[in-house]
């Protein structure tokens, strides 16, 4: 029997898992592959670091070279983070011809598509099914599954963190102050957790699944980039009283063939299926032209369920070395579709502001909307107080271009602040 070697980058908690599945499902991998799957090396920072896993028979060292200069190891997994310092590390090891799996998202949005090259020039193969929603094997479903289907839409929520947020504003009514240092007490934010809740972490993911998606390739500049560190539990619980629900979401959609990127809070109906998803957990919802919508739920994180995600991709390369196939790329779909300008982005929108509580002022907001030819859906006014009252609206749809004029004039008024500004879901924004 075929034994494959295997070499890995960091052991800390999804390292650790890696490590645990190949032990604990052996013989199920060997069925599988018809090969036996050892690891050999695992690369850390400090060898003498208390661990949580069974190392027995294995090589612990600080020492990169140990798996770089090994050519008994065939594939290594870069589980370390960083973004620059695995960058180097993938680069060495395609150059001597090893296979590469990584969970590192940072580091496919940045510089995915040179890598991938570089494996393919290498004719080895580099994977990153843990990179996007931890547990959900969403990147390898979109190549295989929705090969000949067209993609219309992929929505969802890929960041834990700030779903288990706003899922305690909403149903715990905790401010966002209190329900991050929950989430930190949890372990579900980091200490600086300003990549989460910036909505920079979900950016990233939705640069990978857009290029699975639609063959296109982004840069973080190109998705339009809202947190929820300004997310009020006033609005979530205004938004409740109009039967939606606050989630920051990731969305990637074609309009008029054209494509639009974003991440931002969205208020999303109480039927939609994403309305549902709580706490820590990720769903994708994926349109195609022929099958419809389709969801994919899972955990976005944790040790085993992005373990197992990587475990598949090492099953995958394991196959390929078998079949002697190494060396196609993840997703070879390339497409140079061109972004939606703002005037072909349409969605209804939530907005809140406030305004001084007297005669005329709610007639200056209703001028500036029919200056720009938009319109209420429904509005209220939520609060008042110290002569101030707080307004809630929703409007029909309309185009992204619209909405920052209306937004530029409202800036203009010194009596008038615009608190929130974000997409409803569900109406007719195509």
């Amino acid at each position: 029997m075929k034994t494959i070697k295997i070499g890995v980058l960091g052991l800390g908690t999804v390292g650790s898992g890696v490590v645990r599945l190949l032990q604990d499902n052996a013989q199920k991998i060997t069925d599988i592959t018809g090969c036996e799957l050892k690891v050999k090396t695992v690369v850390v920072r400090d060898v003498t670091a208390p661990r949580n896993v069974d190392l027995t028979g294995i090589e612990l060292t600080d020492d990169f070279n140990k798996v770089l200069l090994d050519d008994e190891i065939q594939i290594v997994v870069e589980v370390m983070g960083t973004i620059e310092t695995a960058r180097t590390y993938i680069k060495q090891l395609l150059a001597k011809h090893k296979h590469v799996v990584t969970a590192n998202k940072d580091l496919i949005a940045l510089h995915g598509p040179e890598l991938s090259a570089l494996a393919k020039e290498n004719h080895c193969d580099l994977f990153y099914e843990a990179s996007v929603a931890g547990g959900i094997p969403i990147l390898r479903t979109i190549v295989n599954s929705f090969a000949a289907d067209q993609v219309e839409s992929v929505l969802g929520i890929v960041n834990g963190t700030t779903n288990f947020i706003l899922t305690q504003m909403t149903q715990n009514g905790l401010s966002y102050a209190q329900a991050l240092q929950l989430a930190q007490e949890k372990g579900f934010a980091e200490a600086d957790p300003t990549n989460d809740v910036a909505g920079k972490d979900a950016a990233y993911k939705m640069i990978i699944l857009t290029q699975f998606a639609f063959g296109k390739d982004l840069t973080l500049t190109d998705v339009k980039l809202e947190g929820i560190e300004n997310v009020a539990v006033e609005d979530i619980k205004e938004a409740a009283n109009l039967g939606y629900t606050i989630k920051l979401l990731g969305i990637a959609d074609l309009k008029n063939d054209k494509l639009d990127v974003s991440v931002g809070p969205v208020l999303i109906p109480a039927k939609n299926p994403l309305a549902a998803i709580q706490n820590e957990n990720n769903a994708v919802l994926v349109t195609g032209k022929a099958v419809g919508e389709t969801m994919f739920y899972g955990p976005g994180a944790g040790e085993l369920p992005t373990a197992n995600s990587v475990l598949s991709d090492i099953i995958a390369v394991t196959k390929d070395i078998v079949m002697e196939t190494t060396g196609n790329r993840f997703n070879s779909y390339s497409n140079n579709v061109a972004l939606a300008p703002a005037s072909e982005v349409i969605y209804p929108y939530y907005l809140s502001l406030t305004l001084p509580d007297r005669p005329g002022q709610m007639l200056k907001l209703t001028e500036i909307m029919a200056k720009h030819q938009a319109s209420f859906k429904a509005i209220k006014q939520t609060s008042a107080s110290h002569k101030q009252a707080q307004i809630a609206l929703v409007t029909h749809a309309m185009s992204e271009a619209t909405l920052n004029a209306v937004k530029e004039e409202i800036k203009a008024l010194p009596e008038m602040e615009l608190l929130a500004a974000y997409k409803v879901l569900g109406g007719n924004e195509r």
